[in-house]
């Protein structure tokens, strides 16, 4: 986070697609970006975001949330209260991520429908306004009636990627995303925060499909 703010641009979802729809996004320009909602990102996250001033996109499957359940791997999800003190800071905004982590490439239109609405509604209930930005479960993309969907009810929505989106040339219902994982080191987390490793994440996409075929979230 400390290179992230002193070699690059961090700024807001929202700031950053305006500068892929004018044209104004420069190639430092960087957007953080979380997924799920497990409670370390109110325990660790979050101060972290405080300390060096950065804004950050969390999507939320808000499901967990309202149960309690855990996610899978045993990550505990965040409370509401969490959640509005991460809002509070003015440097989180809170976008959709299904309401139980669903994957939209193999549910119904009724079903999609269904968690969708009840994934906004609760995060507007909740905080206080309706989400505009999405991200696929697992990055996968839906078919293209599911995608219709999304692209009814968000400003945006993510996948994968590990490339850069260039304004002019990026379908904000596509946005590309560099996932940031331990194994990565300081020279992958370089790469990919200049835009590299693209291939690695062509690679990951197939496993990802193969490895969740049959499943539903």
């Amino acid at each position: 986070m400390s290179h992230l703010r002193a070699a690059m641009c961090p700024e807001a979802l929202d700031t950053v697609i305006d500068g892929l729809e004018s044209g104004a996004a420069t190639s430092n320009s960087v957007a953080l970006t979380f997924d799920d909602g497990t409670a370390d990102f109110v325990d660790v996250v979050l101060p972290i975001l405080v300390e060096y001033q950065l804004p950050a996109t969390l999507y939320l499957s808000t499901g967990f949330v309202d149960s309690g359940t855990n996610y899978p791997a045993d990550g505990v999800p965040v409370s509401w209260t969490g959640l509005r003190d991460a809002v509070s800071t003015g440097l989180v905004t809170v976008g959709a991520h299904t309401h139980n982590h669903v994957l939209l490439d193999r549910c119904s239109v009724a079903v999609a429908t269904e968690e969708l609405d009840r994934c906004n509604e609760r995060i507007e209930d909740e905080l206080g306004s309706a989400p505009i930005h999405f991200a696929y479960p697992k990055a996968i993309p839906a078919r293209p009636d599911v995608e219709a969907l999304v692209r009814s009810r968000y400003r945006s929505a993510a996948v994968a990627g590990t490339r850069p989106n260039l304004p002019g040339a990026t379908d904000l219902f596509r946005l590309n995303r560099s996932p940031i994982q331990n194994a990565d080191g300081w020279e992958g987390f370089s790469r990919k925060v200049n835009g590299g490793m693209r291939t690695e994440d062509d690679i990951r996409r197939v496993i990802n499909i193969a490895r969740y075929r049959g499943k539903a979230a």
